[in-house]
């Protein structure tokens, strides 16, 4: 089925409305003109989103437009991230969002691009020379929104000033832990007033006691991910701890709907009481059992209001995935993961512009479905 013309007309009419807030940040109408063609690419059916075909499909002879865009054009793709939060908070707010901490490679080949390594992407499910994007998802009934990313700089390149100026990479960039990258991003966040019912992570951000104590601090509430001997306490491990649970402690509950159906899996918490909390708050340790094979078994730290139910918890722990989903949305659908940009700045400015095509993407979604109208399935064509 094809779009309806009213439909077609709206979606037009709402990418204006991103034209519209994009336009302050570029002094001049050459690279204002060329960032809304290379947005409309990013939601076309262009195959790869590169430079070179970007540009042919917006009539360009060749790509030093788009590569200009990108490497040298006078804009801030940190004061673009910005007015996202503000877009998304616009047209995608919920209350019971979870903003969810993880990463994803971007597996390339040679030496010269920003950041890149031999390293661990779970895209490629082993260590690959790649680069690693950390990101802030936003996850909503709506669907999940990237909100923030961040570069990760391993340590070899920190440590070599040389092939840092060679990348664009500021002199003063350092190698920052992953932990400390969330921190930041989600510090950014909830300034710019986006709010979420929960924190979520996998063990790489759970591990980190400061990211915990952060989030604690601002009482917010999280479910996070931590490894199997992750201290609990003075001395015994997590999996020590779950090892002495008795059967009758453990419930089934679905972790949401998956690819083919419900997550069932059995889960069981115990209340902690290691160090004081603000009056009204609990942690938890919380384990996640499969169905099927018993001995594999996930661990988190919870912290949220003394009245939370474990149901709430599960939903909490099971929003996680989004981001997986959020991550394939936008690398089939609107070209994350198709740039040809070496350089720090070309990074950040076509992820950037990407996470606000799978934002507007994600709200044109949502407003159809408000309205009961044509069901969006694959990529635009504006």
């Amino acid at each position: 089925m094809f779009p309806a013309v009213e439909d077609l007309r709206e979606w037009a009419d709402a990418l204006e409305g991103v034209a519209h807030v994009l336009a302050p940040h570029f002094e001049r109408a050459e690279p204002r003109q060329r960032a809304m063609r290379y947005l409309r690419g990013l939601l076309s059916s262009v195959e790869r989103k590169n430079g070179w075909q970007l540009a042919e499909w917006a009539g360009e002879t060749t790509p030093d437009g788009m590569h200009r865009l990108l490497n040298t054009a006078h804009w801030n793709a940190d004061q673009v991230r910005d007015d996202l939060h503000a877009y998304i908070l616009t047209h995608l707010s919920d209350p019971q969002a979870v903003l969810v901490v993880d990463e994803t490679g971007f597996l390339k080949k040679g030496e010269k691009s920003a950041g890149v390594a031999p390293q661990y992407s779970g895209t490629a499910g082993k260590i690959a020379n790649c680069q690693i994007g950390v990101f802030v998802a936003y996850a909503t009934a709506a669907g999940p929104v990237l909100l923030d990313r961040e570069l990760y700089l391993p340590t070899v390149w920190s440590a070599d000033r040389v092939r840092c100026q060679e990348a664009g990479i500021p002199d003063e960039q350092a190698t920052i832990p992953k932990p400390t990258m969330a921190k930041q991003m989600l510090d950014r966040a909830f300034a710019h007033g986006v709010q979420a019912a929960w924190v979520t992570g996998d063990t790489v951000y759970g591990g980190d006691s400061k990211l915990r104590m952060w989030l604690e601090g601002r009482q917010q509430p999280y479910v996070l991910a931590i490894p199997g001997n992750q201290r609990v306490g003075l001395t015994t491990g997590a999996a020590q701890v779950v090892a002495h649970w008795d059967d009758p402690i453990w419930q089934r509950r679905s972790a949401g709907e998956g690819s083919q159906g419900p997550r069932w899996y059995d889960w069981a918490w115990q209340a902690l009481e290691f160090r004081r909390l603000p009056e009204g708050w609990q942690q938890w340790l919380l384990a996640r059992r499969s169905v099927s094979q018993p001995d594999e078994i996930a661990y988190y730290f919870v912290f949220a209001p003394a009245s939370v139910t474990l149901d709430e918890v599960v939903r909490a722990a099971g929003t996680r995935w989004q981001v997986e989903e959020g991550f394939e949305l936008a690398k089939q659908e609107v070209g994350l993961d198709e740039y040809e940009v070496r350089h720090w700045q070309g990074w950040y400015r076509h992820i950037t512009l990407a996470m606000f095509a799978l934002a507007f993407l994600t709200v044109i979604k949502a407003e159809a479905r408000k309205k009961g109208r044509h069901s969006i399935k694959g990529r635009l064509k504006i």
